[in-house]
Protein backbone atom coordinates (compact mmCIF):
# COMPACT_ATOMS: atom_id res chain seq x y z
CA UNK A 1 0.00 0.00 0.00
CA UNK A 2 2.85 2.62 0.45
CA UNK A 3 4.54 1.88 -2.85
CA UNK A 4 1.14 2.44 -4.11
CA UNK A 5 0.81 5.59 -2.09
CA UNK A 6 4.08 6.69 -3.14
CA UNK A 7 3.54 5.94 -7.20
CA UNK A 8 0.08 7.94 -7.02
CA UNK A 9 1.61 10.23 -5.54
CA UNK A 10 4.30 10.61 -8.04
CA UNK A 11 1.55 10.29 -11.25
CA UNK A 12 0.31 13.54 -9.52
CA UNK A 13 2.92 15.50 -9.36
CA UNK A 14 4.01 14.92 -12.41
CA UNK A 15 1.03 16.18 -13.65
CA UNK A 16 0.03 19.49 -12.15
CA UNK A 17 4.03 20.52 -11.54
CA UNK A 18 3.98 21.82 -15.34
CA UNK A 19 0.70 23.79 -15.06
CA UNK A 20 1.72 25.14 -11.36
CA UNK A 21 4.95 26.18 -12.68
CA UNK A 22 3.12 28.13 -15.27
CA UNK A 23 0.84 29.69 -13.29
CA UNK A 24 2.88 30.49 -10.49
CA UNK A 25 5.24 32.74 -13.00
CA UNK A 26 2.30 34.13 -14.57
CA UNK A 27 0.91 35.56 -10.97
CA UNK A 28 4.37 36.97 -10.83
CA UNK A 29 3.51 38.47 -13.34
CA UNK A 30 0.28 40.30 -12.88
CA UNK A 31 1.56 41.10 -9.18
CA UNK A 32 4.20 43.34 -10.39
CA UNK A 33 2.70 45.13 -14.16
CA UNK A 34 -0.67 45.14 -12.79
CA UNK A 35 -0.85 48.14 -10.74
CA UNK A 36 -3.50 47.73 -7.48
CA UNK A 37 -4.65 51.24 -7.59
CA UNK A 38 -6.40 50.20 -10.85
CA UNK A 39 -9.27 48.36 -8.69
CA UNK A 40 -9.56 51.47 -6.45
CA UNK A 41 -10.87 53.33 -9.24
CA UNK A 42 -13.51 51.24 -10.83
CA UNK A 43 -16.15 49.50 -8.05
CA UNK A 44 -17.93 52.88 -7.00
CA UNK A 45 -21.24 53.35 -8.59
CA UNK A 46 -24.22 51.55 -9.27
CA UNK A 47 -25.40 48.76 -11.98
CA UNK A 48 -23.43 45.94 -13.24
CA UNK A 49 -20.49 47.62 -14.46
CA UNK A 50 -18.76 47.68 -10.55
CA UNK A 51 -19.77 44.22 -10.27
CA UNK A 52 -17.89 43.10 -13.73
CA UNK A 53 -14.94 45.58 -12.70
CA UNK A 54 -14.33 43.50 -8.93
CA UNK A 55 -15.21 40.19 -10.32
CA UNK A 56 -12.69 41.04 -13.09
CA UNK A 57 -10.28 41.99 -10.38
CA UNK A 58 -10.71 39.13 -8.23
CA UNK A 59 -9.57 37.08 -11.21
CA UNK A 60 -6.48 38.10 -12.51
CA UNK A 61 -5.53 38.98 -8.91
CA UNK A 62 -2.67 36.69 -7.23
CA UNK A 63 -4.35 36.65 -3.96
CA UNK A 64 -5.61 33.89 -1.53
CA UNK A 65 -8.93 34.63 0.29
CA UNK A 66 -6.78 35.82 3.29
CA UNK A 67 -5.25 38.21 1.16
CA UNK A 68 -8.35 39.58 -0.30
CA UNK A 69 -9.81 40.48 3.01
CA UNK A 70 -7.97 43.88 3.60
CA UNK A 71 -8.09 45.21 0.45
CA UNK A 72 -12.05 44.43 -0.09
CA UNK A 73 -12.67 46.04 3.40
CA UNK A 74 -10.16 49.04 2.31
CA UNK A 75 -12.63 49.05 -1.04
CA UNK A 76 -15.38 49.57 0.96
CA UNK A 77 -14.13 52.09 2.86
CA UNK A 78 -13.29 54.11 -0.06
CA UNK A 79 -16.25 54.11 -1.50
CA UNK A 80 -17.28 50.77 -3.35
CA UNK A 81 -20.80 49.38 -2.92
CA UNK A 82 -20.92 46.13 -1.03
CA UNK A 83 -22.05 44.11 -3.88
CA UNK A 84 -19.11 45.04 -5.59
CA UNK A 85 -17.20 44.36 -2.20
CA UNK A 86 -18.71 40.60 -2.21
CA UNK A 87 -18.50 39.81 -6.11
CA UNK A 88 -14.38 40.49 -5.29
CA UNK A 89 -14.94 38.01 -2.33
CA UNK A 90 -16.31 35.63 -4.56
CA UNK A 91 -14.07 35.73 -7.42
CA UNK A 92 -11.05 36.22 -6.01
CA UNK A 93 -10.52 32.88 -3.69
CA UNK A 94 -12.37 30.48 -6.53
CA UNK A 95 -10.30 31.59 -9.50
CA UNK A 96 -6.83 32.04 -10.40
CA UNK A 97 -4.49 31.13 -13.10
CA UNK A 98 -3.25 28.24 -11.45
CA UNK A 99 -5.75 26.54 -10.37
CA UNK A 100 -7.39 26.87 -13.56
CA UNK A 101 -4.51 25.17 -15.09
CA UNK A 102 -4.51 22.30 -12.56
CA UNK A 103 -7.91 22.20 -13.41
CA UNK A 104 -8.11 21.43 -16.53
CA UNK A 105 -4.79 19.27 -16.08
CA UNK A 106 -6.38 16.98 -13.78
CA UNK A 107 -10.50 17.19 -14.78
CA UNK A 108 -9.97 18.98 -18.56
CA UNK A 109 -11.24 21.47 -20.37
CA UNK A 110 -15.32 20.86 -19.64
CA UNK A 111 -14.58 21.00 -15.62
CA UNK A 112 -12.11 24.02 -15.92
CA UNK A 113 -15.19 26.19 -18.50
CA UNK A 114 -17.70 25.49 -16.47
CA UNK A 115 -15.77 26.39 -12.92
CA UNK A 116 -14.58 29.81 -14.40
CA UNK A 117 -18.27 30.89 -15.43
CA UNK A 118 -19.70 29.30 -12.38
CA UNK A 119 -17.75 31.75 -10.56
CA UNK A 120 -18.64 34.77 -12.58
CA UNK A 121 -22.39 34.03 -12.40
CA UNK A 122 -21.94 33.56 -8.18
CA UNK A 123 -19.90 36.72 -8.26
CA UNK A 124 -22.36 38.38 -10.29
CA UNK A 125 -25.66 37.51 -8.26
CA UNK A 126 -23.93 37.81 -4.67
CA UNK A 127 -23.02 41.37 -5.85
CA UNK A 128 -26.97 41.82 -6.95
CA UNK A 129 -27.86 40.82 -3.68
CA UNK A 130 -25.05 42.69 -1.88
CA UNK A 131 -26.27 45.72 -3.65
CA UNK A 132 -30.08 45.16 -1.71
CA UNK A 133 -28.59 45.11 1.67
CA UNK A 134 -28.13 47.93 3.95
CA UNK A 135 -25.22 48.11 5.89
CA UNK A 136 -24.97 50.28 8.78
CA UNK A 137 -22.85 53.18 8.55
CA UNK A 138 -20.45 52.64 11.24
CA UNK A 139 -19.70 49.57 10.43
CA UNK A 140 -17.82 50.74 7.67
CA UNK A 141 -17.39 54.11 7.54
CA UNK A 142 -15.33 57.13 9.22
CA UNK A 143 -14.85 60.97 7.95
CA UNK A 144 -11.81 62.20 7.18
CA UNK A 145 -9.72 59.28 6.75
CA UNK A 146 -5.97 59.99 5.59
CA UNK A 147 -5.11 57.99 2.88
CA UNK A 148 -1.16 56.56 1.65
CA UNK A 149 0.17 55.29 -1.39
CA UNK A 150 1.89 51.93 -0.70
CA UNK A 151 5.62 52.28 -2.19
CA UNK A 152 5.42 48.56 -3.01
CA UNK A 153 2.25 47.82 -4.57
CA UNK A 154 1.04 51.57 -5.13
CA UNK A 155 -2.29 50.23 -3.02
CA UNK A 156 -3.99 53.40 -1.09
CA UNK A 157 -3.88 52.97 2.53
CA UNK A 158 -5.68 54.08 5.42
CA UNK A 159 -2.68 55.98 8.01
CA UNK A 160 -4.55 55.02 10.70
CA UNK A 161 -4.61 51.26 9.96
CA UNK A 162 -1.88 50.47 7.65
CA UNK A 163 1.61 48.96 8.67
CA UNK A 164 4.09 51.84 8.95
CA UNK A 165 8.39 51.89 8.29
CA UNK A 166 10.00 55.29 8.55
CA UNK A 167 13.16 55.36 6.65
CA UNK A 168 15.56 58.72 6.05
CA UNK A 169 12.96 60.74 8.03
CA UNK A 170 9.84 59.82 6.51
CA UNK A 171 7.37 57.70 7.13
CA UNK A 172 5.61 54.96 4.74
CA UNK A 173 2.47 53.10 4.60
CA UNK A 174 1.66 49.27 3.82
CA UNK A 175 -1.44 47.49 2.98
CA UNK A 176 0.24 44.35 3.94
CA UNK A 177 3.54 42.50 6.04
CA UNK A 178 4.69 41.54 2.62
CA UNK A 179 5.01 45.33 0.80
CA UNK A 180 6.55 45.84 4.25
CA UNK A 181 9.47 43.75 4.04
CA UNK A 182 9.95 43.54 0.45
CA UNK A 183 10.72 47.52 1.16
CA UNK A 184 12.68 47.45 4.41
CA UNK A 185 14.64 44.76 2.70
CA UNK A 186 15.95 47.29 -0.05
CA UNK A 187 14.51 50.68 0.47
CA UNK A 188 16.03 52.47 -2.52
CA UNK A 189 14.21 50.07 -4.74
CA UNK A 190 10.77 51.62 -4.51
CA UNK A 191 11.67 55.30 -3.85
CA UNK A 192 13.68 56.00 -7.29
CA UNK A 193 13.33 54.89 -10.89
CA UNK A 194 15.52 51.56 -10.24
CA UNK A 195 12.61 49.88 -9.39
CA UNK A 196 11.04 50.80 -13.22
CA UNK A 197 13.38 48.96 -14.72
CA UNK A 198 12.09 46.34 -16.76
CA UNK A 199 14.67 43.27 -15.80
CA UNK A 200 15.04 44.08 -12.47
CA UNK A 201 10.83 44.13 -12.43
CA UNK A 202 11.74 40.46 -13.66
CA UNK A 203 13.84 39.78 -10.74
CA UNK A 204 10.72 40.67 -8.63
CA UNK A 205 8.16 38.65 -10.80
CA UNK A 206 10.35 35.36 -10.16
CA UNK A 207 10.98 36.23 -6.44
CA UNK A 208 7.20 36.09 -5.89
CA UNK A 209 6.27 33.66 -8.35
CA UNK A 210 9.23 31.06 -7.13
CA UNK A 211 9.81 32.00 -4.03
CA UNK A 212 6.83 34.03 -1.94
CA UNK A 213 4.00 32.04 -3.58
CA UNK A 214 5.24 28.79 -2.93
CA UNK A 215 5.92 29.97 0.53
CA UNK A 216 2.28 31.18 0.76
CA UNK A 217 0.53 28.16 -0.61
CA UNK A 218 3.31 25.32 -1.45
CA UNK A 219 2.70 23.52 2.01
CA UNK A 220 -1.00 23.27 1.42
CA UNK A 221 -0.78 22.08 -1.79
CA UNK A 222 1.62 19.68 -1.06
CA UNK A 223 -1.05 18.48 1.25
CA UNK A 224 -3.64 17.99 -0.66
CA UNK A 225 -1.86 16.10 -3.33
CA UNK A 226 -1.02 13.68 -0.10
CA UNK A 227 -4.67 13.52 0.80
CA UNK A 228 -5.60 13.11 -3.00
CA UNK A 229 -2.99 10.32 -2.83
CA UNK A 230 -4.50 8.35 0.28
CA UNK A 231 -7.84 8.95 -0.94
CA UNK A 232 -6.97 7.24 -3.97
CA UNK A 233 -4.82 4.13 -2.80
CA UNK A 234 -6.83 3.72 0.49
CA UNK A 235 -9.70 1.10 -0.20
CA UNK A 236 -11.56 1.37 2.53
CA UNK A 237 -11.70 5.21 1.64
CA UNK A 238 -12.58 4.90 -1.66
CA UNK A 239 -14.93 2.73 -1.20
CA UNK A 240 -16.49 4.55 1.39
CA UNK A 241 -16.77 7.90 -0.92
CA UNK A 242 -18.09 5.26 -4.06
CA UNK A 243 -21.13 3.52 -1.61
CA UNK A 244 -21.88 7.47 -0.19
CA UNK A 245 -20.95 10.17 -2.06
CA UNK A 246 -22.41 8.63 -5.56
CA UNK A 247 -25.97 10.25 -5.02
CA UNK A 248 -27.49 12.94 -3.41
CA UNK A 249 -25.66 12.66 -0.25
CA UNK A 250 -22.06 13.38 -1.61
CA UNK A 251 -23.73 17.07 -2.42
CA UNK A 252 -24.48 18.09 1.53
CA UNK A 253 -20.97 16.02 2.56
CA UNK A 254 -19.38 18.93 -0.14
CA UNK A 255 -21.55 21.44 1.13
CA UNK A 256 -20.52 21.00 4.53
CA UNK A 257 -17.30 20.12 4.34
CA UNK A 258 -16.43 23.23 2.28
CA UNK A 259 -18.47 25.51 4.38
CA UNK A 260 -16.26 24.45 7.50
CA UNK A 261 -13.18 24.08 6.19
CA UNK A 262 -10.88 26.52 3.70
CA UNK A 263 -9.12 24.80 0.64
CA UNK A 264 -7.57 26.87 -1.78
CA UNK A 265 -8.71 26.63 -5.28
CA UNK A 266 -5.29 25.25 -6.11
CA UNK A 267 -5.40 22.47 -3.47
CA UNK A 268 -9.04 21.46 -3.95
CA UNK A 269 -8.82 20.47 -7.66
CA UNK A 270 -6.18 17.27 -6.89
CA UNK A 271 -8.56 16.36 -3.79
CA UNK A 272 -11.86 16.53 -5.87
CA UNK A 273 -10.20 14.39 -8.73
CA UNK A 274 -9.33 11.29 -5.95
CA UNK A 275 -12.96 11.93 -5.04
CA UNK A 276 -14.47 11.67 -8.11
CA UNK A 277 -12.53 8.98 -9.33
CA UNK A 278 -13.86 6.90 -6.25
CA UNK A 279 -17.12 7.61 -7.43
CA UNK A 280 -18.21 10.70 -5.93
CA UNK A 281 -21.44 12.37 -8.42
CA UNK A 282 -19.40 15.10 -10.20
CA UNK A 283 -21.75 17.68 -9.62
CA UNK A 284 -21.02 17.01 -5.98
CA UNK A 285 -17.01 17.71 -6.69
CA UNK A 286 -18.17 20.78 -8.65
CA UNK A 287 -20.22 22.18 -5.63
CA UNK A 288 -16.74 21.65 -3.21
CA UNK A 289 -14.63 23.33 -5.98
CA UNK A 290 -16.85 26.33 -5.39
CA UNK A 291 -17.92 26.45 -1.56
CA UNK A 292 -13.92 25.64 -0.67
CA UNK A 293 -12.24 28.59 -1.57
CA UNK A 294 -14.77 31.50 -0.90
CA UNK A 295 -16.14 30.36 2.91
CA UNK A 296 -12.83 30.44 4.62
CA UNK A 297 -13.25 31.32 8.65
CA UNK A 298 -11.23 34.77 7.95
CA UNK A 299 -14.03 35.42 5.81
CA UNK A 300 -16.36 34.45 7.81
CA UNK A 301 -15.14 36.14 11.18
CA UNK A 302 -14.12 39.51 8.55
CA UNK A 303 -17.92 39.79 7.34
CA UNK A 304 -19.37 39.53 10.45
CA UNK A 305 -16.87 42.20 12.57
CA UNK A 306 -17.41 44.27 9.37
CA UNK A 307 -20.41 44.23 7.92
CA UNK A 308 -22.55 42.34 10.14
CA UNK A 309 -24.58 39.29 10.75
CA UNK A 310 -26.96 39.76 8.41
CA UNK A 311 -24.68 40.32 5.76
CA UNK A 312 -22.56 37.32 7.06
CA UNK A 313 -25.84 34.82 6.59
CA UNK A 314 -26.83 36.43 3.35
CA UNK A 315 -23.63 35.32 1.96
CA UNK A 316 -23.21 31.88 2.95
CA UNK A 317 -27.31 31.36 1.94
CA UNK A 318 -26.83 32.46 -1.63
CA UNK A 319 -23.38 30.84 -2.05
CA UNK A 320 -24.91 27.46 -1.12
CA UNK A 321 -27.44 27.57 -2.97
CA UNK A 322 -26.14 28.62 -6.06
CA UNK A 323 -23.24 26.26 -5.54
CA UNK A 324 -25.69 23.55 -5.18
CA UNK A 325 -27.69 24.65 -8.09
CA UNK A 326 -24.82 24.83 -10.41
CA UNK A 327 -23.44 21.20 -9.25
CA UNK A 328 -26.52 19.91 -9.97
CA UNK A 329 -26.64 21.51 -13.44
CA UNK A 330 -23.19 20.27 -14.18
CA UNK A 331 -24.00 16.77 -13.32
CA UNK A 332 -26.72 16.56 -15.90
CA UNK A 333 -24.82 18.54 -18.48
Amino acid sequence: MIVQFFIVFKDYLIAVLPFLAIGFFLSGLIHQFIPAEWVDRHLGGRGIKPLLYAILAGTVLPICCLGSLPVAVSLHQKGARLGAVLAFLVATPATSVTALLVCYALLGIKFTVFIFLAVILMGLVMGLVGNLLKVKPEAFASQNKQLAIDPVCGMSVEIGKAIKTEYNGEVYYFGCPYCQQAFESSPEEYLGTHSRNIPHRLKHVFKFAFVDMVKEIGPELLLALVLAALVATITPVGKFVGDYFSGGLGYLFSLVFGLVMYICSTASVPLVHAFILQGMNIGAGMVLLLVGPITSWGTILVLRKEFGGKTLLVYLVVISIIALVLGYCFSIM
